[in-house]
């Protein structure tokens, strides 16, 4: 008897323990529901523009960025890495300078089978033959790695147009994050700081987008000079 009773108090410790760590698990994050599983080693977001663009039709917007997937998927070979999925992007971005918002045609590029430095030189790479002021990169790190400062957000349901005009109505948006990019199938991508994490979500709501359908990807932003050697 005394045998039943000690398994039967032992089931019900664990029964409360397992939902004391659920609870705490629960409540470590408000964002843990939205995290994704899967996430490739690094990413590049990078175009070939020189150009500043101010004009939302602009027929330089059309390119699909071609040539420029192969070169770049070629240098990523080069240098030791394995390219992965690219993908088109219509970036919006404010400019201080100039008072409004700017276009960009550019392209996302998996990249596998690279460490940090690499990453960094592949990025200065990039940005010297393309003329760039700055390449960013983004790797994938668990939410919880000291390195760790970015998050990347995805969500459907988003125009390029529309994140133009939140832009344009959400100074402190515009100031902060400064800008995002926009799939061609309607899904826009967010690059910030992990204290922007909030705003954020805040300016996706702006949008009309349902945070509930987004997928938030931790890990290590840099924006790389094309002065790296």
């Amino acid at each position: 008897m005394n045998h039943v009773i000690a398994r039967r108090r032992l089931r019900l410790l664990s029964t409360t323990v397992a939902a004391l760590m659920l609870s705490i698990a629960g409540a470590q994050s408000t964002y843990a529901h939205s995290e994704a599983q899967d996430c490739p080693t690094a990413e590049i977001f990078a175009t070939d523009n020189t150009a500043i663009i101010t004009d939302p039709d602009d027929p330089r917007l059309d390119t699909r960025l071609t040539r420029f997937r192969h070169e770049v998927r070629g240098i990523i070979r080069a240098h030791g890495a394995r390219p992965g999925h690219s993908e088109l992007l219509d970036g919006v971005f404010w400019s201080g300078e100039l008072q409004q918002a700017t276009y960009e045609r550019s392209r996302e590029f998996d990249v596998d089978g690279v460490g940090r430095d690499g990453l960094h030189h592949l990025a200065g790479v990039i940005a010297k033959r393309y003329e760039q002021e700055a390449v960013l990169t983004f790797r994938c790190l668990p939410r919880t790695s000291p390195e760790t400062d970015a998050v990347e957000i995805e969500v459907p349901g988003v125009s390029a147009s529309a994140l133009r005009e939140a832009l344009v109505a959400d100074p402190e948006a515009r100031e902060r994050l400064g800008g995002g990019s926009v799939t061609l199938d309607g899904r826009l991508i967010l690059v910030s700081q992990v204290a922007d994490l909030p705003l954020a979500r805040a300016f996706t709501a702006e949008l009309g987008a349902d945070w509930e359908q987004a997928e938030v990807r931790y890990g290590d932003r840099e924006f790389v000079s094309r002065s790296v050697r």
